[in-house]
């Protein structure tokens, strides 16, 4: 995927009028699992979750309401956060 391509794709979390990436931001891709395909703004995330990645609460995933996936990063300092499961 170019540059250009990934920054057309929606952001989690975005507003559903403006779900674009923002100028000045840094994104990954969510690969796999219930938010797949989707940019996650990763600007503000501190070296832990860099490192370790995130559970981002989602209605889609196993567990309903309630519920988190679990993403991490697929390689150091990668772009794309790959799926590691659901929790509660």
């Amino acid at each position: 995927m170019d540059e250009t391509e990934f920054m057309r794709g929606r952001v989690y979390g975005a507003d559903h009028d403006d779900p674009g990436p923002r100028e000045g931001r840094r994104y990954a891709e969510l690969s796999g699992g219930p938010l797949d395909g989707l940019l996650l703004d990763v600007t503000d995330h501190s070296p832990a979750e860099r490192r370790h990645g995130v559970g981002l609460p989602t209605e889609i995933g196993r567990y309903g309401p309630g519920g988190r996936a679990v993403y991490a990063p697929r390689a150091a300092g990668g772009r794309v956060y790959e799926w590691r499961g659901d929790i509660q």
